[in-house]
């Protein structure tokens, strides 16, 4: 085994290489230091003492935004296997998670057809479990969904990510499908499934493809394909909005089946199965390999295969 030589900086510290890593991961000092919980002076300094280190800038500035350089580049994946070594040899003996006397609040990440679908049945399930469990939903930015989940920013993206990063562990929780939705007094209501009056209606189309709804981007362009350019009645990159603005209107939206029968009779929608082929929906929970054994992760973890997997009562 060959031993490297410290270099001519001895003080640099396993600190300084997280502070790194979240730098490198989400291309900003202020993110990094909300995500850490630290301040943006703290990195500054920690950034000057890399850099000497390592003889390289590692970020620059382009725009509003920092890039790494290609060192910064090439030291992601080794910083990230570094990290995850070291938390396993500091972790202490797993205890097992007891709900009832934790005060853990857990942080999901989840577009707007998420805080529908889990919230509800989640916040029950917490509530009952233990008295002092907290739930928090966060905004789902798909470009920083890996660094949030690997700083603890947030413990679980629950939904249909086509472009998950691939280091992330996935589970398959449930496949859904398409339904579209009009008001209850639509004047064509009755002739909509058929393929014609489809494409001769007018369309409250779904452009969800830089919301976190990526999954989403094939079922769009199917609807496009079908559709005159002149029938797109409006866009909008909200699932929950484009039922709502069925609701008030004659277009038809196309949205993710339990989403539509979840506010459909709300807001007095009548739903149809669209007359296209449209791809399968498979909605997944996402981690990072830092928390896989983390007692209270993965009892959250069960809750949702029991809330919401294949087996679940729907």
């Amino acid at each position: 085994m060959t031993i490297m030589p410290l270099g001519n900086d001895p003080d640099l510290t396993l600190r300084d290489l997280r502070l790194l890593q979240a730098m490198l991961s989400l291309g900003s000092l202020t993110r990094a230091a909300a995500a850490l919980d630290t301040t943006q002076p703290t990195l500054s300094k920690a950034l000057a003492r890399l850099r000497a280190h390592f003889d390289d800038p590692l970020l620059v500035r382009d725009g509003q935004a920092m890039r790494p350089t290609p060192k910064g580049a090439a030291l992601q994946a080794p910083l990230r296997d570094l990290l995850s070594a070291a938390d396993s040899l500091a972790a202490p003996a797993t205890l097992p998670f007891e709900p009832r006397a934790s005060h853990r609040r857990f942080r999901l990440l989840l577009s707007d057809v998420g805080m529908i679908r889990f919230l509800p049945a989640l916040t029950a399930h917490l509530a009952d479990a233990g008295p002092r469990l907290q739930l928090e939903a966060l905004p789902l930015d798909g470009s920083h969904m890996e660094a949030r989940l690997a700083s603890g920013d947030a413990d679980l993206a629950l939904g249909a990510y086509a472009r998950a990063p691939g280091d992330l562990r996935r589970q398959l929780l449930y496949t859904d499908g398409y339904l579209a939705v009009v008001r209850s007094d639509h004047p064509r209501r009755t002739r909509l499934p058929r393929l014609a009056d489809f494409r001769a209606a007018r369309h409250i189309l779904v452009t969800a493809s830089d919301t976190g709804h990526t999954a989403h981007a094939m079922a769009q362009q199917a609807i496009e394909t079908a559709i005159a350019p002149d029938h797109v009645l409006l866009r909008l990159p909200s699932f929950v909005a484009a039922a709502v603005a069925a609701a008030d209107s004659d277009g038809v939206a196309t949205l993710p089946a339990n989403l539509a029968e979840a506010i459909g009779p709300r807001l007095g929608l009548v739903s149809f199965r669209p007359p296209l082929a449209m791809p399968p929906i498979a909605v997944a929970q996402y981690w990072h390999e830092r928390y896989h054994r983390d007692a209270g992760h993965r009892w959250l973890r069960q809750a949702c295969v029991t809330l919401f997997g294949r087996n679940a009562r729907q």
